[in-house]
């Protein structure tokens, strides 16, 4: 705990910054902080990237019991920056270090590992926003008005970074690190992971992109088990404490309930998960609250977030096995890998018992008598639907991530559309950047969205 307490110290010395870099650093001459301290210190961000009520809005997963706001899709504008000036900045000076310690495990893993984080930001941002700053951004003052890379090359950039990563790697663990402890097998497999779901995000925008991506990551070895899984784990103390435990029990904000989108998903089918994901109503139901609702509201008729999400302690599920086997019951379908039907219903059933075995503790008790309910069992015709549809339910609470995939595939139909108004499709740019970086905000801008920049145009990868 005293290392957390002074990495956060740290952060604190290296958040002087303007944007897209740190203002006060010479990017040639990297902080003399070592290589696994600033890889922790970007990895206190992650929570960042899940525990966010807008990412939920997004998803629908919860709706607002009071002071309808946020889940009416009128806020454009969302900010970026401080993964730049952050994790990203902290990360890249990682990768420019040409003085590491060989001390804290072998170099070309500890570059390996600030090269996946910097992936993994990176294409979180790039699928919320579209294109954003990435070849120039990170300069400090050398550049501080980076030009906006299409969304296609920083995919392609990304693609490279992990296909680095994965090929740099060699025995030995790292110190630091407060996500797999340094265990360079596990991160390997992430990056891999990593690399197979953003080649299935291009499914419709580059096919044969997506398949050759795809196969790439499955022969260099993914996620094998939920131990593989990137977990963020808060504490139970306050300094460490999870967003929810902070909002829900520190300052007594029953703000949130289940939707009923997602309630209406999983009570007929006595899903397991449900228990978890929620509290029972003051009735003792289970009672999702229609999503965007404005009246008829309450903190006591609908079930409201889970003790087990909002525990001081909990975790923050970023990357897992599950989603992984359900980007293989995809892929099976669509013929990028062998055995079709045969593996896409196999892989479909064993994501939905691995989501199980994450969110109850191992525990898969009732997951028989789900799989046998309604709608459960695979249906070759309906079989996107059913994947969709589950992957969508194991996502809760990695909104933003749930939201990339609805956007991908459709899947679940029918999310409301709150005062008329439909599910945004990306966010608008920080509203600083019209002053602080005008001509390439305005051509990214001309470029992709011929509306403007609002919550509706379409990302490049979003057909």
């Amino acid at each position: 705990m005293k290392r957390l307490y002074y990495i956060i110290g740290i952060s604190l010395l290296l958040a002087a910054c303007n944007k897209f870099g740190d203002m006060n650093v010479n990017p040639n001459l990297p902080s003399k902080t070592s290589s696994t301290q600033l890889i922790a210190n970007a990895e206190l961000y992650l929570p960042s990237l899940g525990e966010s009520p807008q990412a939920e809005y997004f998803a629908q997963y919860l709706s607002e019991t009071q002071y309808p706001n946020l889940s009416l899709y009128n806020q454009v504008s969302a900010n970026f920056y401080s993964m730049y000036y952050g994790p990203l900045m902290n990360l890249d000076s990682v990768i420019r270090n040409t003085s590491m310690d060989a001390n804290e495990g072998p170099i070309p893993n500890q570059l390996a590992v600030a090269k996946i984080l910097k992936a993994y930001f990176f294409w979180h941002i790039t699928d919320r926003w579209g294109d954003v700053p990435y070849t120039e951004a990170l300069k400090g003052r050398a550049n501080t008005t980076p030009v906006y890379d299409a969304q296609s090359v920083i995919y392609d950039s990304l693609f490279l970074l992990l296909d680095q990563a994965d090929k740099s790697i060699v025995a030995g663990d790292i110190i630091n690190d407060i996500v797999y402890q340094g265990n360079i097998t596990r991160w390997k497999k992430l990056g891999n992971t990593i690399r197979l779901l953003m080649a299935l995000r291009l499914s419709a925008a580059a096919p044969e992109k997506a398949k050759t991506e795809f196969n790439k990551a499955l022969t260099a070895g993914i996620m094998t088990s939920n131990a593989d899984n990137f977990v963020f784990s808060h504490l139970a103390e306050a300094a460490n404490e999870s967003y929810w435990y902070d909002q829900v029990t520190d300052q007594n904000r029953k703000w949130w309930a289940l939707s009923e989108s997602l309630v209406s998903k999983m009570k007929p089918v006595n899903d397991p998960r449900l228990p978890v994901y929620g509290d029972k109503n003051s009735a003792g139901q289970y009672v999702g609250l229609t999503y965007g609702a404005t009246s008829g509201l309450s903190t006591t008729a609908y079930s409201l977030l889970g003790q087990e999400i909002r525990k001081q302690n909990a975790n923050v599920y970023l990357v897992t096995y599950a989603q992984a086997l359900f980007a293989k019951a995809e892929a099976a379908k669509m013929g990028w890998i062998p055995d079709g039907e045969i593996a896409a219903e196999a892989n479909y059933k064993m994501a939905i018992e691995h989501s199980i075995r994450q969110w109850k503790n191992n525990d898969t008790t009732g997951y028989a008598a789900m799989m046998a309910g309604a709608g459960m069992p695979y249906v070759a015709a309906n079989g996107y639907e059913q994947i969709g549809n589950q992957r969508w339910v194991h996502l809760f609470m990695h909104g933003f991530e749930a939201w990339a995939e609805w956007r991908r595939t459709g899947f679940p139909v029918g999310l409301i559309k709150p005062d008329g108004k439909d599910v945004p499709l990306r966010q608008g740019y920080p509203q600083d950047e019209v002053f602080n970086n005008k001509k390439h905000y305005e051509d990214a801008v001309k470029r992709q969205f011929p509306g403007g920049d609002n919550l509706y145009g379409r990302l490049w990868w979003d057909k």
